[in-house]
């Protein structure tokens, strides 16, 4: 995959964020793009394909990143 152009992408953030501890996503050219909200555009964009994203998401939905998770 080539490197999708971000910078016309509508960035979103989740309404439950807050104290700065927020991500957005944004999507573009086929890629979703996730970015630390905080580093307001300056920062790195960590980019995925619609299956990589979709796979996430799943896997989001069944648990399997809470913190619990993560740390046994």
């Amino acid at each position: 995959m080539k490197d999708p152009d971000f910078s016309r992408a509508q960035w979103r953030k989740s309404t439950f964020s807050a104290d700065g501890a927020c991500v957005e996503v944004a999507y573009a050219e086929g890629a979703i793009g996730v970015r630390d909200t905080k580093q307001d555009g300056a920062g790195p964009i960590l980019v995925f394909d619609e299956r990589e994203w979709a796979a996430f998401l799943r896997g989001v939905q069944a648990g399997q990143f809470e913190i619990d998770e993560l740390t046994a």
